[in-house]
């Protein structure tokens, strides 16, 4: 048995001292991994703890409080965080592949570059979180709840969205094919579109209000380039929607 610092990520201070059964050479992340496990079984407070590239595999963490905590880089690939407190973590670059997240609390975490393919997300609550470049590919996110999060250039290949909440969701650049978020890419501007909101651009408005939209309003935008595209490619936009319809989320985006 060794003895294991854990720091506080905001003051570097000691947050509490494991006791793990762990070889003393053995990698930091491997004591980060038998620390986080050690804390849980201890009730020892895990919250703003610095865990970054914690080994974390498989780990069960169900209900646990990560408020606050950094986890960038950390593996937690096919890790049980059902009902966790994530909010306000930091999850950059994190691996969470086939992770099971049902109900977890994710709200303003981010997770920008973070690999969550086939990860259950359902009825998970990630308000305002920050998923910019993260893979999304075949995740499970049906009752979720993304109010005024932003997933530009998100990865979203397969990923079910059934009763989802997207009110106010940064879709620009989104990627994938999937039911309920539609992506393709004209000329300058990556267009993304839900049931009720399209994004055209960094642009996000209600589909029935880029229908009235004038050309005054569109050069508002982006000036010219704006208005010569939306000239160009405005009727293949809604008859494109049209024909192929998005699936309705639980909330407009």
């Amino acid at each position: 048995m060794i003895k294991f610092n854990v720091l506080n990520r905001y003051t570097g201070d000691v947050q509490f001292t494991a006791e793990i059964d762990c070889p003393d050479d053995a990698p930091r992340s491997v004591k980060l991994g038998l620390s986080v496990s050690w804390a849980i079984e201890n009730r020892a407070s895990l919250d703003r703890a610095r865990l970054n590239r914690a080994s974390l595999i498989g780990a069960r963490l169900d209900g646990a409080n990560l408020n606050g905590a950094s986890l960038i880089g950390a593996r937690l690939n096919r890790a049980s965080l059902i009902g966790a407190r994530l909010d306000g973590a930091n999850l950059n670059g994190a691996s969470l592949d086939r992770a099971s997240l049902d109900r977890a609390s994710l709200d303003r975490a981010r997770l920008d570059g973070a690999s969550l393919s086939r990860a259950n997300l359902n009825g998970a609550s990630l308000n305002r979180a920050s998923l910019d470049g993260a893979s999304l590919d075949g995740a499970s996110l049906i009752g979720a709840s993304l109010d005024g999060a932003s997933l530009i250039g998100a990865r979203l290949d397969g990923a079910r969205l059934d009763g989802a909440r997207l009110d106010g969701a940064i879709l620009d650049g989104a990627s994938g094919v999937n039911d309920w978020v539609k992506c393709i890419q004209v000329d300058q501007y990556p267009i993304t579109y839900t049931d009720a909101v399209l994004q055209i651009g960094c642009q996000s408005h209600l589909i029935s209000e880029w229908r009235d939209f004038d050309d005054a309003r569109i050069a508002e935008m982006d000036g010219k380039a704006a208005l010569k595209f939306w000239r160009k490619y405005k009727e293949w936009i809604f008859q494109t929607i049209e024909l192929c319809p998005a699936k309705p989320t639980g909330v407009a985006a």
